[in-house]
Formats: structure tokens, sequence, C-alpha cells
């Protein structure tokens, strides 16, 4: 998931699980130098430590106690500065050292309150440890020991923070980001659909961007590039080109982009593996695919529509109707796997495809407004 929505709120992915890993690991590292010749008590400030508390004290490789507290500062997505009164602390904690585990530390209110507190209790030492730290928002002359991420001053929800009550159960950490207005499509259907044509009408309308694969392939094979000669020899067969060779087409077109309102992708993916590639590489600039469209439209008319282009085109692969049926035969045993992964995820259109081009249009944009 690159966005997710939380109650009425978006959010979208901010920092990987593998990173918050690496930052507890230090965390931990840090402290257990300090402390190697103590048995410090860890106590976790509920309820968003949890998490860290249970990942910190699982890499801790010394004899240590574990306890909790709990104080309430955040009602929404701001901090309210009323601080409850704490609870959960039992143990008797003269003389020992104590390390207060933090999952964020902004304004500072909360840590003071609680500081304040253990400062009366005999301690030998209290140190403080935070997995994120707001600098930027930071109010008080408290020092803290040890602080795994320092980020900006965003509201944040996922390995144990929420947003009134979920995600907390979230491996990676999400920031608020405005609602999502960027829509990614999937223009699909067999071949002679007339997609290039709807395409080029849609993204007027829209603001988008059309990458059509074919129109990658037939310039790479143009300019005869190493990747153009391997498609070349696939496409002459009537065969689809491999998901590598295609994929790394794909990325390279996208990458060239420059901002937009988003992209309709016209002849990609054609297969499940490949359009996992494709959620991979948006999810890297916290993007995704917003819904898979299919124009339909019965084969024997499409057989005929694609002979006809052939005595113009010039394309071979028009001009064979056993390499149009062979065609037909790649995409209705490949492609349409992907109806069930678009469908299992709400997000698979069929559309008619069978008259004015006018009338096609408006049923996609139909559903393009939906999305």
């Amino acid at each position: 998931m690159s966005t997710i929505k939380l109650h009425d709120k978006y959010f979208k992915k901010y920092i990987s699980k593998d990173k918050i890993a690496e930052a507890v690991t230090q965390l931990v590292k840090q402290v257990a130098k300090d402390c190697k010749n103590e048995t410090p008590i860890f106590i976790g400030v509920l309820n968003g430590s949890f998490v860290l508390v249970a990942d910190f004290v699982r890499k801790y490789k010394f004899n240590c106690e574990v306890s909790f507290v709990k104080l309430a500062s955040y009602q929404g997505t701001k901090s309210t500065g009323k601080i409850k009164q704490l609870v959960g602390l039992n143990e008797n904690l003269e003389g020992r050292t104590v390390v207060l585990l933090e999952d964020i530390i902004d304004t500072g209110n909360t840590l003071q309150e609680i500081y304040d507190i253990f400062k009366d209790k005999k301690l030998k030492q209290l140190k403080i440890a935070t997995l994120f730290f707001k600098p930027d928002v930071y109010k008080k002359e408290l020092h803290i020991d040890y602080i795994g991420l320092s980020i900006p001053d965003e509201f944040i929800v996922g390995y144990g923070l929420d947003y009134d009550g979920l995600g907390r159960n979230l491996a990676n950490i999400y920031q608020l980001t405005p609602k999502p207005t960027v829509k990614n499509i999937l223009l699909f259907g067999p071949p002679g659909v007339g997609k290039g044509t709807q395409a080029d009408m849609l993204k007027e309308k829209y603001h988008l961007v059309h990458i059509s694969t074919g129109d990658i392939f037939r310039k790479h094979i143009k300019n005869e590039t190493k990747l153009g000669i391997l498609a070349k020899s696939y496409i002459d067969k009537g065969n689809l080109v491999p998901d590598d060779i295609t994929i790394k087409m794909l990325k390279n077109a996208v990458n060239k982009v420059p901002h937009t309102n988003g992209i309709i992708f016209d002849g990609f993916p054609r297969t499940k593996a490949q359009a996992i590639a494709l959620d991979e590489f948006l999810e890297e600039s916290g993007e995704t695919i917003n819904g898979m469209i299919t124009i339909e439209v019965p084969t024997s008319l499409l057989i005929a529509r694609l002979l006809e282009r052939g005595k113009t085109s010039g394309r071979s692969d028009d001009q064979d109707e056993n390499k149009i049926l062979n065609r037909f035969n790649e995409y209705y045993t490949k492609t349409e796997i992907l109806k069930d992964y678009y469908q299992s995820q709400n997000k698979y259109f069929g559309v008619d495809g069978v008259g004015e081009i006018s009338d096609i249009t408006k049923r996609l944009s139909d559903v393009f407004e939906k999305l």
C-alpha cells in the first residue's frame, strides 16, 4: 500500500519498515553501550510505544526489565497540550537506571510531565530514548539521550502511532497527505479496440500523459536499441514481448515524464508479474493504479478491423490472420488474468467498445469520473 485512508483522511507511505528496523537497532546499540554494567528498566509510554518496546527488548541482549506507563495528549491530528494523569507505574525505582522509550517526541509536553514525576523517584539515572523526534516543534530544554530518526513536523501513523484509534498495526510509517488527485489508469482491451484513439482524447480531457507500450516498442525498434532488437524478434512472430524487456522499457519512459496529473497506461501491464512490478515501481513515488478499464468488442469485429488496418499500417502483425489470432490467444490466456487481480482490489471496469468514437469516450469518461 502506498496510499491509505483512515477515517476521513489519507496517508502516504513515508518511512519503510526496514528503515524503522535499522533505527531501532541503532537505538539498542547506543543504550546497550551506556547500560552495559546495569540492569536497566525500560519503560514504554503507551499507547504508541508498545510496538517499539516489543522490538527494542527483543533486540536487547542483556539483562533488563520492562514496564509501561500511560498518558494521553492527542486528539485528532494536533497535540492539545492537555496531559492526563500518569498511570501504570508500580515498581520501586530507587537506585535504578530507567530508560524511557517514547515512540515520538514533538512539543515535549508529554515528556516533561513524565520526567517531572520520575525525577522524584530517587533514580540512579534517567535516560530518554525516542524512535521519532520533531526538532522543529520541540519546546523543552530537557535533553534527549537517544534519537532514532529526526523528522519534519508532519502527522504520521503506523508502527504503534494512530489517527483516532486506527493505523497502529501498520508496519510502515505513513504521512498525512491531501486526498489523492493523481489518476493512473490502465486502458485495456484486445488488439484493435481503439485504445490509442481513446487515450488521446481522455488525456486531453483530464490532463494526463499517455504512455503506449506499442509506441515505446516501435521507438526502440526504429532506433535499433538493444531492447528494441529483442522486442522485434518476439513481435514479428506474433508473440508478447517478455516481461523483463517490457518493464525496462516502461520504467525508462515513465522516468522521463514531467510532473503530471497522472498516466494512462495503454498496453501495459499484460501479465500479473508486470502488474506487480508496476505497483512496486509506482509505490516508490507514493502513487498507485486507480483503475483498470477494459474496452470490450467482439473478436470477429476486431479481426476485420486489424486486417483492414494492416493494408495501410505496414505492420506485419496486422497482415496475417494467423498472427492476429495468436495475439488474441495471448491476450485472453495471459492478460485477462489481470481482471481478477484488479477486481480483487475493486479497480476493474468494463466498457462497451462498439459504436461511435464519441459514445465510447463518454462511457469511458463516466468511469473516470467515478475514480
